[in-house]
This record gives C-alpha cells, structure tokens and sequence, in this order.
C-alpha cells in the first residue's frame, strides 16, 4: 500500500490497494461529517458512506450507496441451503429506520461500549447492502466510539480481532439471531476492545521509544543533526518516500536531504530498497516492521 502511494509499485494488485484506499477514505468522511454536529448519523450518511466504501474496488458493481433490492444470504449457494437469511429487502429500510433511532436514543441510559456491540450485530443481521456489509459495520464501532469521546481518533480497529476469531465471531452472531444469547456476543465484544486496546497501546508505546532511541542516535551527529531530525520527523509520517517528496515537503534542498539521508542508512534507521543509483525509495523499516506487527502483518 505505501509503495503504491509512492508510485513504486504498479504490479500490486490494485483492487486490494483500492479497498484499502477507500476504506480510509469512508471513515475519513464520516468522521467528518458527524463531528460537525450538522450532520447527525442518519441513512442518508450511511449509504454515502457505503458509496466510497466500494467506489471501484470490490463490490463496485453491488449497488455502492443504495440499500440492497433483492434477497441476499450467508454460506450456502441459495437461501435454501444458507446459514443465514437476512431479512427480505422490503424491511430493509424499516429496520435499518429503527436502528438509527435507537442510535439516537438518549433515554435508554446505555454504556457506549454496550451500545456498539447492539448496533453492530443488529447491522450485520439486517445486512442491508449486497456487499460491504461487515466493512460499513466494523466502521461504525469506530464511529460511535469517536462520538461519543471514547476516542480522540480512530486509533481502534476490532477488524483483526474478528478475523482472529472468525469461527466465534460467527456463531455469536447467529447465536443471538437463533437463541437471543446477547450477554454471550457483549461478552465477547468487549474482550475484542480490551485485547485491541491492550495491542494499541503496546504498540504505541514501542513507537514512542523506537522515536526517542532514534532521535538520540541522529543528535550525535551534531551540525548535521538539524537537517537529519527535520527528515526523520517526516518519515514518522511518510515511512516509505523518496528523496523527491522530501524536498517537497520538508522545503529542504535535494543535497541536504541526500545527505540527511546518508546519515540515517549509516545509522541503522533508514534503508533503501531499490539498490538503484536514481530514483530511490527509503523505508523507516523499524517503525514499519511495529507498524505491521501491531495490524496482524508478517
């Protein structure tokens, strides 16, 4: 994904790329749009949503925007051999109209975190698009909780935790259509945001540190130790880049970069990767290898 922003890596495949892409985009615009207090979470809002959501990726060609007109299903080959069945899709807009009205409940008194895990299982039950179901649904966990001031940003994602757990995932979800076993699927939402929370601040906290060791190790080159902070700072942000967009961005002269650059490789916090002469590509390969670890990458 980062080489791809970086335009050095046209082979990816760029449907993944574009899922990734618009996923950030979605939540981006969403949070926009509620914290401004003008635009409360309504259906309107979740179908634009939806639209970005699968704006030329996968599911582009499954009505992006539009609640579902036809009968979809779960596992199976048909509804008649599916694990699961949502609703038909005339009550599609009646429940996903109760949905948004209990989002919007103040009366009810609810934790915020209990409230999450309701809205999300109801979500995925009603199943009101023909695809990005479980995507829509895993942003609006992130939503509410950035709302209601539980987080400042979106920093948590139960998104690897569900994938963790899929089997269970499941069958808490079906359990609650078939048996009503709520307390089960509450219990296990919440173990996922004490898990997920644990994870974000171990790696947040491996971060901060790996920063401070790195910006120790780059003071000690003393006059040429502004210039190379001034690119480490940007590489916190950017850590896969080239020399082109430092320039840019960090409004210093391509030599100075260079040379800045130079430092870090010869103190073990940058690494080029292409091997060329022209045309470099550097990667804070520390920082992204925490980066990976801390989303369930390799």
């Amino acid at each position: 994904m980062l080489l791809y922003e970086n335009d050095k890596a046209p082979g990816v495949p760029e449907h993944d790329v574009k899922e990734v892409s618009n996923y950030v985009a979605a939540m981006e615009y969403g949070l926009q749009r509620l914290r401004g207090d003008e635009f409360p979470l309504s259906l309107r809002l979740i179908r634009e949503i939806h639209a970005i959501l699968l704006q030329g990726g996968r599911g582009s060609h499954s009505q992006p925007g539009e609640f579902r007109r036809s009968q979809n299903w779960i596992g199976g080959t048909r509804p008649g051999n599916a694990k699961y069945v949502p609703p038909p899709w005339e009550e599609v807009i009646p429940l996903m109209g109760d949905l948004e009205k209990f989002w919007h409940n103040d009366q009810q008194h609810l934790p915020t975190l209990i409230k999450a895990a309701l809205i999300h299982v109801q979500f995925e039950t009603i199943h009101p698009f023909l695809d990005g179901n479980g995507r829509l649904g895993r942003l609006l966990i992130t939503f509410l909780l950035c709302i209601d001031g539980l987080l400042d940003k979106p920093l948590l994602y139960l998104s690897l935790f569900f994938k963790t757990h899929r089997q269970q995932y499941y069958e808490h979800l079906q359990a609650v259509r078939e048996t009503g076993d709520w307390e089960a699927w509450i219990r296990f939402f919440l173990e996922g945001l004490i898990d997920t929370t644990n994870q974000a601040i171990s790696v947040t906290q491996e971060i901060l540190a790996l920063f401070r060791q790195d910006r120790a190790k780059i003071e000690t080159l003393k006059q040429s130790a502004p210039s190379a902070l001034q690119v480490h700072h940007y590489l916190q942000q950017h850590c896969v880049t080239d020399i082109a967009r430092i320039v840019k961005q960090c409004q210093l002269s391509p030599p100075t970069v260079t040379k800045a650059l130079g430092h870090l490789v010869d103190l073990g916090i940058v690494e080029e990767i292409t091997g060329k002469e022209r045309n470099r590509t550097y990667v804070y390969r520390q920082y992204l290898d925490v980066l990976a670890r801390g989303v369930g990458g390799e």
